[in-house]
């Protein structure tokens, strides 16, 4: 399968980025012209996104590999044994966290999360790689910071609640304003700082690129509640982009000629990403049915169930964001 170059450094891909753009477009037009009804308009969309695209967009992990150093035969099977064995291995490090140090592991998941999600969105630059992890680290911490500083309450409210399912310490009031406090400022000031870096090198094209995306995910997160924006852009922009950008590795090539086929061109790639990763989803879905089970004593509120899903979702994060980094992101890809 031949390698294609990572969306945000193509031409296509500011194609595929209007799919996100649109996404975000209208949630928060949801939310600005009927917030009482935003939760009951975007709930049950989101919903059926986690399941299609957002448990998905990690159910192909086992063919990155394969897709720069092809894998055959008998072969294929010992690499399939050696990444299982390995997957689980470096999730079972992040459950031990959360049953011995609860605290350090919402922590380790909050910066694992900035780093992934940021280092996705951030355009690879193999020649700066400094000025990569900058862009990377920024757009992270700046989908933290927002909500931090729109919805206070409800921000904290979901951390300390996490932190109360697994026996963690509580995060006090005065501690959480002044870290989102002091975090803001090196958002703002990196973005500025960020933005000349790219005017000096004469890429205007990629700051004014940032700004745009810095701009509505600003008014994602300030706009809608922070469950429902992290939701939306889980699902509709790192969910989706992640497929989009592995779709070409998996072998799918966009129908030519065909102007009808075109015009579905998003339904088809999304079609395609989950037959591919139908069997891995499957079983994803049936463990956290078993989960569900096992834990149902104490999902009696919504907040012990977002939670878990928290939990499960760490439990995946450490391998997925290591495959995507160590691999996608170090070929350029």
């Amino acid at each position: 399968m031949k390698a294609t170059a990572h969306p945000a450094t193509t031409t296509s891909v500011a194609t595929h980025m209007l799919y996100s753009y649109g996404a975000v477009v209208v949630a928060v037009g949801v939310g600005v012209v009927a917030p009482a009804a935003a939760t009951a308009v975007l709930g049950p969309v989101l919903l059926l996104a986690l399941v299609v695209l957002g448990l998905a967009h990690g159910a192909c992990d086992q063919f990155v590999v394969p897709a720069y150093y092809p894998v055959r035969g008998k072969a294929w099977w010992l690499y399939l044994v050696r990444f299982l064995v390995s997957y689980l291995a470096l999730a079972a490090v992040v459950v031990v966290g959360w049953l011995q140090w609860p605290s350090v592991a919402v922590l380790f998941f909050f910066l694992l999360t900035i780093w992934h999600w940021g280092s996705a969105d951030a355009p690879t630059q193999p020649q700066r790689p400094v000025l990569w992890a900058m862009h990377s680290i920024l757009r992270g911490t700046l989908l933290f910071v927002i909500p931090a500083f729109a919805w206070p309450t409800e921000t904290l409210h979901i951390i300390n609640s996490l932190l109360y399912f697994t026996g963690g310490q509580l995060v006090p009031i005065a501690l959480f304003e002044r870290l989102a406090q002091g975090a803001g400022w090196c958002v703002l000031l990196g973005h500025l700082g960020l933005w000349v870096g790219y005017a000096r090198l004469g890429n205007a094209h990629r700051w004014h690129v940032d700004a745009l995306e810095v701009l509505l995910l600003t008014g994602l997160f300030v706009v809608l509640p922070p469950l429902l924006a992290l939701g939306v852009y889980f699902c509709f922009w790192h969910s989706l982009q992640h497929v989009l950008r592995l779709n070409p590795l998996l072998g799918y090539t966009a129908p030519a000629n065909d102007r009808r086929a075109q015009g579905w061109a998003l339904l088809r790639e999304i079609g395609f990403f989950v037959r591919r990763s139908l069997p891995v989803l499957l079983i994803s879905l049936m463990a956290l049915a078993a989960l569900y089970g096992l834990f149902a004593a104490r999902l009696s509120t919504p907040d012990t169930l977002v939670s878990l899903a928290l939990v499960v979702a760490s439990v995946v994060t450490l391998p997925h964001a290591l495959l995507v980094s160590l691999v996608m992101d170090r070929r350029g890809q």
